[in-house]
């Protein structure tokens, strides 16, 4: 079969594999969409601590399956099912008190295990055992489904959050993961969403499929003035930095309302983590600030249905579909900014 594998930092490789089988307690599935992320570009440059080459890429995973392993019960081959990315443990403290989203022991697809940049691949029993495997409802298609992977994280972004009705939120970022916070945002009943993006065209693209009540590029004014006039002075309630932007989280504690809650989504490069904190701030206003990391299985079980039932529309947010053997392009048209979201159909 075909596989897209990285072999190290710059060497990324489309090339043959053996076809897997599935073992005791696994299932192996067809993919049919698996779409890609601002993560597998900086894999493909940069590599990752958790993956030891070679390894087939992708974590965003739908497909039918066509092969039952022994032990299995509960699948049938020609089930279509979406496959978590990140796998807790299961069995860890912080597992056993509901925190699976820091699993200290947590796993990835196209990390630790083979990922959907494949034409076929092996669902590990990892995965079954933590009820990773979700069923993907009628009406949703494979493209669809790929995407409940990164609306999981968001959701676990939001919840953390307590993202509610009549909320202001503001989020920063107009990529993928920022559109998705837009209409989750929305879904949960949030007054007004108003989006922040440094890079004026990516702003309108986003903008014109997402249409917030205000979208604002930080390059020609400055945000935080912005989110100010547009409340009277008081601020928005939820800040969500979907950004890998010091300067943004900086930029948020400013912008956030008495009681403002502040989701740090976006990590900070490895180099860079820090920032400057108004502590002040923090203290008078009882800012809470909040971390966000991936998602648990329920989450992504959740965000199937989100996507089932129209409260979270996700079809028009794919604005490329790409053959396997164009996924290393890919990389380059996320890179760039190009898309929303770029789906991989092997």
């Amino acid at each position: 079969m075909k596989v897209v594998r990285f072999h190290a930092p710059g060497d990324v490789r489309f090339e043959d594999a053996p076809e897997p089988e599935a073992g005791p307690g696994e299932v192996k599935i067809r993919v049919r969409n698996c779409s890609t992320c601002g993560t597998d570009v900086k894999i493909s440059k940069f590599g990752h601590h958790h993956i030891h080459p070679p390894r087939v890429m992708g974590h965003e995973i739908a497909g039918e399956i066509v092969q039952v392993g022994e032990g299995v019960d509960g699948w049938s081959n020609g089930d279509r099912v979406q496959v978590i990315a990140a796998i807790p443990c299961g069995k860890c403290a912080e597992c056993e008190r509901g925190r699976m989203t820091v699993c200290p022991n947590q796993e990835s697809m196209g990390y630790h295990f083979e990922g959907g940049f494949a034409q076929f691949m092996v669902v590990p029993e990892k995965v079954l055992a933590v009820d990773g495997l979700n069923r993907i409802p009628d009406g949703v298609s494979f493209a669809e489904a790929s995407v409940a992977e990164p609306l999981a994280c968001a959701l676990n972004a939001q919840n953390l959050a307590r993202v509610g009705e009549g909320d202001d939120v503001v989020v920063i970022g107009s990529g993928p993961i920022g559109c998705l916070h837009v209409r989750l945002a929305r879904a949960r009943g949030a007054a007004r969403v108003f989006l922040v993006e440094l890079n004026r065209e990516r702003l309108d693209m986003a903008a014109n499929l997402v249409l917030p009540d205000a979208a604002i590029c930080a390059a020609e004014v400055d945000p935080v003035e912005e989110i100010l006039k547009l409340t009277d002075g008081r601020g928005a309630d939820v800040i969500i930095t979907a950004a890998a932007s010091g300067k943004a989280q900086e930029q948020a504690i400013e912008m956030a309302a008495r009681q403002g809650r502040i989701s740090f989504f976006g990590g900070l490069p490895k180099d860079n983590p820090t920032i400057t904190c108004d502590s002040n701030l923090v203290h008078y206003r009882e800012l809470m600030i909040i971390g966000a990391n991936g998602s648990s299985p329920a989450h992504n079980a959740e965000a199937l249905n989100l996507v089932a039932t129209g409260a979270v529309p996700v079809n028009d947010l794919i604005t490329h579909r790409l053959p396997l053997e164009s996924a290393i392009d890919a990389f380059g048209i996320v890179a760039r900014g190009e898309a929303i979201k770029v789906t991989i159909e092997p």
